[in-house]
């Protein structure tokens, strides 16, 4: 017969308690540096991500009409024991995997929009949920751990703590001359694959603050940083946390913000 303290027996039991400490991890920008020296890769952009991810899982090759064919195992779907699993596309997705690559190594293909294009039950909309569920998986491992920030105002008329809204990468605090010197140094010591960088500058909402915060105490960066706390981020399409979902309408009514981004009014004061 069940009771109460069975049922949370039952439900403390599938509560991973070390897995979400782990998940939920937040500390300092010197801590976060100090993940940075111990795995560089921490700093991978999207596409080194998701070629990575696609990667861990391994390949088997194989030779069809003596054509040397590589099979990825991810595309068997793993994660869900076949559910999705991918049959008959292995020379379509080594092309996928193709561009993944290029875009890894910074060769061009990471500024394009790429096409899955075929005829009605080719996988094209299959093998897009495979790489977000493997996505959503991958972050959620010490392989695929990647970070944003936070900002923390103690006081005056904004104190609060307030996410970026971009979900940036910790590293764009820097200022972009000692980054680019850090990553220079850092993909020295690295035994080859594509270089890490994290180029650009922070999104206008956090450049706000930064600024601002910089302003309060005198030009000291060091000073300043103390109020930047980092944490784990583990993406989630339901959440719509670093993974987005587009749903085309009709063509004459579409809105191009919808792919392009909008003004957010309640942040321009």
């Amino acid at each position: 017969m069940l009771d109460l303290n069975h049922i949370y027996g039952l439900i403390d039991k599938n509560v991973d308690l070390e897995k979400y400490r782990e998940l939920t991890w937040e500390g300092t920008f010197s801590d976060y540096l100090s993940l940075v020296l111990e795995n560089p890769r921490v700093c991978r952009n999207a596409y080194q991500r998701l070629y990575d991810m696609v990667m861990s899982y391994g390949t088997t090759e194989y030779k069809l009409q003596k054509e040397q064919m590589v099979h990825y195992n991810f595309f068997d779907d793993p994660i869900d024991g076949g559910r999705d699993a991918v049959f008959g596309l292995d020379k379509s997705l080594m092309r996928l995997v193709g561009h993944l690559k290029a875009a890894a190594y910074g060769y061009g293909t990471e500024k394009r929009v790429l096409l899955l294009h075929g005829p009605v039950g080719s996988s094209k909309s299959t093998i897009v949920r495979l790489l977000k569920k493997g996505l959503e998986h991958y972050s959620r491992t010490p392989e695929g751990a990647l970070y944003s920030f936070r900002w923390i105002i103690p006081d005056g008329e904004h104190r609060g703590t307030y996410d970026c809204p971009m979900r940036e990468d910790p590293m764009r605090l820097i200022p972009e001359e000692s980054r680019r010197k850090i990553f220079e140094e850092i993909n020295q010591g690295r035994d080859g694959g594509y270089p890490l960088n994290v180029a650009g500058s922070l999104d206008p909402f956090c450049r706000y603050y930064y600024n601002a915060l910089l302003k309060k105490n005198q030009g000291d960066w060091s000073s300043m940083i103390e109020h930047v706390q980092v944490y784990r981020l583990v993406l989630s399409e339901k959440d719509r946390v670093g993974i987005g979902t587009f749903q085309p309408k009709d063509e004459k009514n579409q809105d191009s913000t919808e792919l392009t981004g909008d003004i957010n009014y309640r942040k321009i004061a």
